[in-house]
């Protein structure tokens, strides 16, 4: 198929859709659109002017994050008829009670979709994501275990593998920005708090037997069994589908080495990202990815699933 250019044309084996916004929970209708059409555009947040046709003739794998996948569901056939390999990186956190996350579904439903989705696909192709594990008055190393002690036995036997992350005060002024709009008076946790979450979260895994991950953190908890993560995971992708040649040439050339759009301490190999920032209606009070809550519900009222970008 003939991908009608604009700007730079890339062909990337694998998509993340998408580190900037929740792609399955709002735009799986658009993202279905655009793989049937054979490419998307997308905008450089950072330089507007830079506009990339992002081709799929290439692609076949493809890392889905989301908080809530269930629009996504109903496609999955098709995209498993076209042949694209994927798996999710799926957020589950318990902030119900701080109204962190005010637009999600309750807990209880989340859950539920989570286990639901694991029993189509299989646990390895669902990784739960705890992630930021956030440092207010009222969450600490007590509060982050004692939540986790309750998800843990309800996730575990649907998942092989628990991502988490501290949140980054430092490196995301939106995130600072975001949780004073929120009135919420939080800090970066100590090292030694990072250590005391690592060795008691190694405790309580004991009896569930998942591989532990951080993502994207420097600090060294090899010591409680916690490996450096790679979220869009070459390893995994290998062990999943190891007879799909193209796959596999990618994975053992060059160009899979480490992603250079990622910080420091992120293991994952080279992706395309599709999403948009400022574009997530979840309005997570801890977002990196969105400005003001006016302008993200005011670029997602504007989103049309038939637009050649989000």
């Amino acid at each position: 198929m003939a991908v009608p250019g604009a700007g730079d044309v890339l062909e990337p084996v694998v998509l993340s859709a998408s580190r900037a916004t929740d792609v399955p929970a709002f735009y799986a209708d658009w993202f279905m659109n655009r793989i049937r059409a054979g490419f998307f555009r997308w905008r450089n947040p950072f330089r507007p002017t830079q506009v990339q046709t992002i081709s799929v003739a290439k692609t076949r794998a493809i890392v889905f994050w989301s908080k809530d996948p269930a629009g996504l569901e109903r496609h999955l056939d098709e995209l498993d008829r076209r042949g694209f390999r994927y798996y999710f990186q799926y957020t589950l956190n318990d902030y119900e009670a701080e109204g962190l996350e005010p637009r999600l579904p309750q807990l209880a439903e989340r859950i539920d979709r989570f286990r639901r989705l694991a029993d189509r696909l299989g646990p390895e192709r669902v990784v739960w994501r705890l992630d930021p594990l956030l440092r207010t008055d009222r969450l600490g190393v007590a509060e982050w275990l004692e939540r986790t002690a309750r998800l843990m036995p309800q996730l575990a036997s649907h998942t092989r593998k628990l991502v988490f992350s501290f949140a980054d005060l430092e490196r995301y002024p939106a995130v600072r920005r975001n949780l004073a709009r929120a009135g919420i008076a939080a800090r970066e946790g100590t090292r030694e708090e990072m250590e005391a979450f690592a060795r008691g979260l190694a405790d309580l895994n004991r009896r569930h037997g998942l591989a532990l991950a951080t993502c994207a953190e420097e600090i060294d908890l090899a010591a409680y069994g916690v490996a450096h993560n790679r979220c869009v995971d070459g390893e995994l992708l290998a062990r999943l589908w190891p007879d799909d040649v193209p796959l596999m040439e990618f994975l053992g050339s060059r160009a899979a080495r480490k992603d250079k759009g990622q910080r420091k301490a992120c293991g994952c190999l080279a992706s395309k990202d599709v999403g948009r920032y400022r574009t997530c209606p979840h309005l997570c009070a801890y977002c990196y990815a969105n400005g003001s809550r006016a302008e993200t519900e005011r670029n997602s009222r504007a989103h049309r699933p038939e637009n050649e970008s989000l």
